[in-house]
């Protein structure tokens, strides 16, 4: 079971709030045996003074020396110490600074400055949350106070901690609303008899049209977990500073380099957490040229092409000479059949690649190999879980026909799922010698079949699992194996075994 607790000089600095057995003092916690040997605690220190060599600043200092999580960590706290060590990070917001500040001052010109507090990166001022969510998720305090001053221009003048004593009556409603929000954990019942051992956040898109779970798969996981006495709660992209509340990420958002699932990914990774997709795999799955050179160089079967990075006339003749129509042309990091499109001729083939040319300085261009589906093995730790067929969509020859609606009938093709034992077992071995030159992460390797070789397309590093299709032959334990195996990675991680 996760430990969490709350830092305080004095009792009396937390009379305003209900009152919880996870407040401790300062000095107990710097002193006392008890919390010197725990294991798998968090804490959050309201000391009113973090400043260096301060009691509130030995006790993030040893915090971090017992492994245990603690906000403001060390590391923000020193960049918080002196104006010359921020200040610079801050000046991406100058441009939105100088456009909100004379909507807050109006028209009073003789405003020279304005100070606003950021609770758990929530303020209470509408124009200033979007910048008081990005400063705090920079320097992740429980309080922090930004100073915006004229000189020549509106900016950020100063960025310091708040301690619990500042707060005014409608600060302390503020603090108390945002500290319920940013971490529900501090007020479970003491009453209730279930424990957790761990705790798991599992990242969604809640706009997404074609996330990785639907919302159905996301409830199974969540049974899955209570079933394991794990804790999970979803968040969505507004909680990156919340990582280290967490032991393990689990992301079901499509992933990308330039999304915030690489960023949450790594972050996960930095603070120690269990994160499925790792980083690695993301970085290496969302780019189809990087995995057809890893695959060939391996002597995994992968369909035959080519990566162009211009529409010579040589490269035309050579791409006609090897492949001959119609090939297929994809956007290296494209998903879901998007950025993936079929040229029948010369002239839509020197289309395609101009366009395709100015979104990418290489384009993956292969033979058309149509089947009537595609393979799906899914994978994680090293050890298939699921086989699925994915049929073509109706009159198309890709899964997703992508010219039609989604809720068009005809959008998506059927599926067909069995048991891993009843699928060829040449497909199921090009997919685990696919996916181990990955990592050990969760994965879902496409492939085609001509009868008797399977053919790698893809590597996908967050597969689908959705409710009665991925899971139609496992049922709830899909869901079981992916949360046994979070709680395996975390159980080997705290003893300290790779």
């Amino acid at each position: 079971m996760t430990n969490f607790f709350v830092l305080v000089d004095k009792i009396d600095d937390w009379k305003p709030y209900f009152p919880t057995d996870q407040l401790i003092l300062a000095n107990d916690y710097l002193f006392s045996k008890s919390y010197q040997e725990m294991k798998s605690t968090r804490v959050l220190n309201l000391c009113q003074d973090t400043s260096y060599l301060s009691m509130g600043y030995y006790c993030s200092l040893l915090a971090e020396a017992r492994s245990h999580k603690i906000m403001p960590a060390v590391k923000v706290i020193n960049d918080l110490s002196k104006k010359g060590f921020y200040l610079y990070d801050l000046e991406e917001f100058d441009e939105q600074i100088k456009e909100i500040a004379p909507k807050i001052i109006q028209k009073d010109i003789d405003v020279k400055s304005f100070s606003f507090k950021i609770f758990f990166g929530e303020v209470e001022n509408k124009l200033l949350k979007s910048i008081g969510r990005q400063i705090f998720e920079q320097y992740p305090c429980p309080i922090l106070e930004v100073k915006i001053s004229f000189k020549s221009f509106w900016k950020v003048d100063t960025v310091i901690q708040v301690g619990l004593k500042s707060l005014t009556d409608t600060d302390q409603t503020v603090f108390a609303k945002a500290l319920e929000k940013f971490s529900t954990k501090i007020w479970r019942t003491p009453k209730s008899s279930k424990t957790y051992r761990y705790d798991l956040a599992i990242l969604v898109d809640p706009e997404e049209a074609m996330a990785p779970s639907d919302e159905h798969a996301l409830k199974a996981f969540a049974k899955a977990c209570k079933e394991q006495s794990v804790y999970c709660e979803t968040i969505t992209k507004r909680d990156l500073s919340r990582l280290s509340e967490f032991d393990a990420l689990f992301i079901r958002q499509t992933t990308s380099i330039t999304n915030i699932t690489y960023k949450f990914s790594k972050k996960a990774k930095a603070e120690g957490l269990v994160v499925i997709d790792d980083p690695d795999s993301i970085l290496k799955c969302t780019n189809k040229i990087f995995l057809a050179n890893l695959f060939e160089r391996n002597n995994v079967p992968i369909i035959p092409g080519h990566f162009v990075s211009d529409h010579k006339e040589k490269t035309l003749i050579m791409l006609e000479e090897t492949l001959s129509y119609p090939m297929v042309l994809k956007v290296p990091d494209g998903s879901f059949s998007i950025g993936v499109k079929k040229a029948k001729d010369r002239t839509e083939l020197l289309a395609l690649l101009k366009d395709f040319l100015k979104k990418s300085s290489l384009v993956m261009v292969q033979k058309f190999f149509y089947t009537d589906y595609d393979w799906r093995i899914g994978i994680i730790g090293k050890k298939p879980i699921f086989a699925c067929k994915y049929y073509m969509s109706k009159g198309h020859w890709q899964i997703y026909n992508h010219s039609t609606e989604k809720t068009n009938d005809d959008f998506s093709g059927n599926f067909e799922t069995m048991r891993i034992e009843d699928a060829p077992s040449y497909v199921v071995k090009t997919a685990l010698k696919a996916a181990n030159l990955i990592g050990d992460s969760l994965y879902g390797v496409d492939l085609k079949d001509d009868g008797s070789k399977a053919y790698v397309v893809e590597v996908n590093d967050n597969p689908n699992i959705d409710l009665n299709v991925e899971d139609k032959v496992l049922g709830e334990e899909l869901y079981n194996l992916v949360i046994k195996e979070f709680v395996t990675r975390i159980e080997k991680q705290k003893n300290g075994s790779n």
